[in-house]
């Protein structure tokens, strides 16, 4: 690894402290770098905070030590005006001779801007270190942006013959397939995406509430497909626990063919930029259908129901197996 790939290396692993708390901004991560060594660090505040510049100025005391520095970041800095400032103005006012970046903003509001404007001002740019690396990290960002959807994680657990539910049951709740730690490690899931979707059936059959009870963090916004309009406010979903989006029969046209692409269209003006679907199987399967997903998490279980709901086909690669507890889990993405 040369230094830039080293101080870059940092900046990624810093910038996954914002996962979840970011959105819609992107959760970068910054260093900050004098004569070899890493004199501050700062990543993505919250949403509506200081971004991961800012912060990595603030913990430098003697700001006079800047004129000397190397900042790194995993993104091109901002240049326009938002809920704060632009950074790049931030980094030519500390007059930080050096910059080294992952890779370009796609926001048409940024888009090379910042860049731009660091070099007018006779900065050291270097654009690209970890470039591929620093792209898969900021993945819902750059979905949101360049396809005009959400990130779509889709998500179910399977009997190991195949199945995600029983035939019958005699209660209006989830029948688990999978372990306590697996259940765990998916509430941990739902604190880092924006959104998760379910089908009306979903709701019906187990009036789930869609939170991240069992891990400390954000709730998702609920999105509940309804077309039928079958769904009254007792259920589970429509507490005050997190907000939700209700997709009605007026909300969309349920008549054509391409229903994924009006969700996705419709959460995207909602300015949803990462999404996991837990269910049901038709949901999953129209989202699999219209190839509209990105990456898909498979929990197995050693549970035989030999008879049921049968597990979503997916046409995709296995990019990872590993156990959880009793389960295995598999991700996978599209082809």
């Amino acid at each position: 690894m040369t230094n830039h790939n080293t101080y870059m290396s940092r900046c990624l692993e810093i910038a996954k402290l914002g996962l979840g708390t970011t959105r819609p901004n992107p959760m970068v991560g910054a260093v900050i770098v004098v004569d070899g060594k890493i004199i501050s660090e700062g990543y993505t505040s919250p949403y509506g905070g200081p971004h991961a510049e800012v912060n990595a100025f603030n913990n430098v005391p003697n700001k006079s030590i800047l004129e000397k520095a190397t900042l790194y970041a995993t993104l091109e800095p901002c240049s326009h005006f938002g809920k704060t400032p632009p950074c790049s103005d931030l980094i030519i006012q500390h007059r930080i001779p050096r910059v080294v970046i992952g890779c370009v903003d796609d926001n048409p509001k940024v888009a090379g801007k910042g860049i731009a404007k660091l070099k007018d001002a006779g900065i050291d740019v270097t654009v690209g270190v970890l470039e591929q690396e620093c792209k898969v990290h900021h993945k819902r960002f750059f979905t949101f942006h360049n396809k005009k959807r959400p990130y779509i994680i889709l998500k179910w657990a399977q009997s190991q013959d195949g199945y995600i539910a029983p035939k019958t049951k005699d209660h209006n709740r989830p029948v688990w397939l999978t372990s306590k730690v697996s259940r765990q490690l998916v509430h941990k899931w739902r604190t880092e995406e924006q959104a998760i979707l379910v089908g009306t059936n979903t709701i019906i059959e187990d009036n789930p509430m869609l939170t991240a009870r069992d891990w400390k963090g954000n709730n998702p916004i609920r999105v509940v497909l309804d077309p039928n309009n079958r769904l009254d406010k007792s259920y589970a979903v429509f507490n005050n626990e997190a907000q939700t989006i209700h997709l009605d029969s007026n909300a969309l046209d349920w008549k054509k063919p391409n229903i994924a692409e009006q969700i996705c269209n419709t959460l995207h003006k909602n300015d949803i930029n990462s999404m996991i679907i837990e269910g049901g199987a038709k949901t999953l399967q129209t989202f699999i259908d219209e190839e509209l997903w990105d990456e898909a998490r498979v929990f197995t279980s050693k549970m035989i129901l030999n008879d049921g709901t049968q597990a979503p086909k997916l046409n995709g690669q296995l990019t990872e197996s590993t156990t959880v507890a009793t389960d295995t889990l598999n991700y996978y993405a599209p082809n």
